[in-house]
């Protein structure tokens, strides 16, 4: 089957890179708005065009889902899901931009635009998959259903929502998740699940107004109220101090040290990359990886407060404010969390300090001897000539749990287009042609696999 689709995809790589060109030049930026209606309607029209039923449904107070579903030949098929989003972050700043961002130029083998990595590359080559597919074979070995949303830039706020409502929408016996991306050494990777976050501003209030310096001898400061309360959240060691915190989290299984075993990941030089010394507490080797994988954290994004310009400016400042986000791992649970928090907070002394949830997600794992994982593990080895790295969780967070876990849907990344180099994020973001045509082969034929997967 590869070699034939693959000559297939080949002979009309100009038709699916325009195709891809033509997406990424349609701005989509979840942030303000800007292009996201249009967009949409786009993704409907490619998918009613490889022979999908598609439909644009609205979300009060968000951004529009891209729902399609495909029929398989035979009633009784299997059903994998695709979830995607079409939104991507804003530019900003432009003037680091080697080319207009949503110009998707192509230099040095490579396409340059926003989202040309996250997510529009991977979403393009799933498309184009199926229409290949299609073209070569005839009808499809099992059903499939796309899900696409316009807010995973934002957070996903409403698509927990989403897939409480539309249950029937959202079912299937798997679902590829959007990443997929290779190492720096070009073996794809592949992760079966991602850490949870909770995300709260702690704000502490002191006098009505900022006062002269002189008053700290005997005014509150709200600094320094944040400041003391910070300090007993971790101890020198890194550990979090609130209580119970570490209850829930679930002991390593054999499966999950030998995948640790296998992830190349020298510590040494990853840290010279980073401009720091060494990593926490100086761990390597595996014992780092299962901190960095299946531990769960307490970090300090942002302090405000009081005077910052240049000079001094003697002040006693009466607001101050800090953002904390906790990545968490299965089995615990944001709101849990965020109780134990308040809880803890208040025995040491700093319950009127005002803690505000900003996020929360559940983290989500599948089993890596799951048929899914198995399926894509080999599938890979078929189409790239070599094994996948097989992470069983991504250290990063984003909504697969309400999409998949909480139905008990097995999610995994598959082939995919970035590499270490795509600047996910950031100014020229970029991804291989190659990559992107190497992928549509990759997720045809797993398509192909997992539908003579047993489950």
């Amino acid at each position: 089957m590869l070699t034939e689709f693959a000559r297939y995809v080949d002979d009309r790589r100009d038709e699916y890179v325009a195709l891809l060109q033509a997406l990424l030049r349609q701005p989509s930026i979840s942030a303000d708005g800007t292009g996201i209606g249009e967009t949409s309607e786009m993704v409907r029209q490619l998918l009613t065009d490889v022979g999908a039923d598609a439909q644009v449904l609205a979300i009060e107070g968000g951004h529009p889902v891209v729902h399609a579903t495909l029929r398989a030949a035979a009633p009784a098929a299997k059903t994998l899901g695709f979830y995607n989003h079409y939104d991507v972050q804003p530019a900003e700043p432009l003037d680091l931009w080697a080319s207009a961002p949503f110009a998707a130029e192509i230099r040095d083998g490579r396409i340059w635009a926003r989202g040309s990595a996250d997510n529009k590359g991977n979403l393009m080559a799933r498309i184009c998959a199926v229409s290949a597919y299609r073209h070569v074979y005839g009808d499809l070995p099992l059903a499939l259903k796309f899900i696409v949303e316009g807010e995973e830039e934002v957070g996903s706020p409403h698509l927990e929502e989403f897939a409480a409502t539309h249950r029937d929408l959202v079912a299937a016996d798997a679902c590829i998740w959007e990443g997929g991306y290779k190492d720096a050494t070009g073996r794809l990777i592949v992760y079966c699940g991602v850490k949870g976050m909770l995300y709260v501003q702690l704000s502490a209030g002191g006098a009505r107004e900022d006062l002269h310096s002189m008053w700290a001898a005997i005014v509150p400061s709200p600094a320094w109220e944040l400041i003391w309360a910070l300090g007993t959240l971790k101890d020198a060691r890194d550990r979090i101090l609130i209580p119970g915190f570490y209850d829930r989290v679930r002991d390593l299984t054999a499966d999950d040290r030998a995948a640790l075993r296998s992830i190349p990941f020298e510590a040494s030089e990853r840290a010279a990359e980073l401009g720091i010394a060494q990593f926490v507490l100086g761990l390597q080797g595996v014992d780092l990886l299962e901190r960095y994988i299946f531990q769960p954290t307490c970090n300090v994004c942002g302090l405000a407060g009081g005077y910052q310009g240049p000079g001094i400016k003697t002040v006693l400042p009466n607001r101050a404010s800090v953002k904390i986000d906790f990545r968490l791992v299965p089995d615990q649970d944001p709101r849990e969390v965020l109780e134990s928090l308040r809880q803890h907070l208040a025995a040491h002394g700093h319950g009127h300090i005002r803690l505000e949830l900003l996020a929360a997600e559940m983290p989500a794992r599948t089993d890596l001897r799951d048929p899914l994982v198995e399926t894509v593990i080999r599938t890979v080895r078929q189409a790239y000539g070599r094994d996948p790295i097989v992470y069983p969780m991504v250290p990063g967070t984003g909504p697969m749990y309400v999409l998949c876990q909480r139905f008990g849907i097995p999610s995994t990344a598959g082939p995919g287009v970035s590499h270490p180099g795509s600047l996910i994020h950031a100014p020229n973001e970029n991804i291989y042609v190659d990559d992107y045509i190497q992928a549509i082969t990759g997720i045809a034929l797993l398509i192909h696999n997992y539908a003579q997967a047993t489950r």
